[in-house]
């Protein structure tokens, strides 16, 4: 599904990214993890066209999107949940699960996205006239992952989606996440709570100063003890 090679982002000249590999297979969900200020963020933005790159090739779906712009992507089947979660505070959360859609042109189909969202996060329904910004946190994380799928996605990239939200709330978002891939959408997820990424990661990638440092499977990566000691606290 994405394929990132000798991927290298910078900022004013400033290197973030340096060599960054990276494969999302299709249907698996594959976490990128590693301590703050590595670069996890700044490889998404660059797989989004948000950021631009230095040098390297992303391919998704097997054809180069280097030169697509970011708008463009999404038409591809890339959606990007950016950390923050960057809603839209002063609109209802119905309009922003509608603005998730806003370069579809199939009014059946998008409301059948809608009540798939609705399904996943029942709270949604219940506050689809209620102003975003109102929220809580946890509210406003499942409202930022309901507004991505609104794409229909092929590939939904995840930036944090712990980030600022009760534990509860946590449990059910990474819950929903696999059920999201269950129903075949791929999967790459940038998380702060490194142990529940790699629990439910197929694969895992570990990213340090920029440059991926350790790969393997979700269970390879938590039973390792240089990931356990650097980056678990163990």
């Amino acid at each position: 599904m994405l394929e990132v090679r000798d991927l290298k982002v910078s900022y004013g000249g400033v290197p973030a990214v340096l060599a960054v590999d990276l494969d999302v297979p299709e249907g698996k969900i594959v976490a990128l993890v590693g301590g703050n200020g590595n670069g996890k963020s700044t490889t998404l933005r660059a797989i989004a066209g948000l950021n631009a790159t230095d040098a390297g090739e992303i391919r998704l779906g097997g054809a180069s999107i280097n030169e697509v712009p970011a708008h463009e992507r999404v038409n591809l089947g890339l959606s990007l949940v950016p950390e923050g979660r960057r809603l839209f505070a002063r609109l209802s959360v119905l309009r922003n699960l509608q603005l998730g859609a806003y370069s579809r042109q199939d009014p059946d189909e998008i409301a059948a996205s809608l009540e798939q969202v609705f399904t996943w996060f029942p709270i949604l329904r219940e506050r689809r006239t209620q102003l975003a910004g109102t929220m809580s946190g946890g509210e406003q994380q499942m409202l930022a992952i309901g507004r991505g799928l609104m794409a229909r996605p092929k590939l939904l990239m995840l930036d944090e989606p712990s980030w600022g939200i009760a534990p509860r709330f946590v449990t059910k978002v990474l819950e929903t996440i696999q059920e999201i891939n269950a129903r075949g959408v791929s999967i790459l997820l940038v998380e702060q709570n490194l142990h529940k990424a790699l629990a439910i990661a197929d694969h895992g990638y570990v990213i340090q100063s920029g440059r991926i440092v350790l790969e393997g499977s979700g269970s390879e990566l938590l039973a390792s003890d240089d990931v356990r000691k650097a980056y678990l606290g163990l």
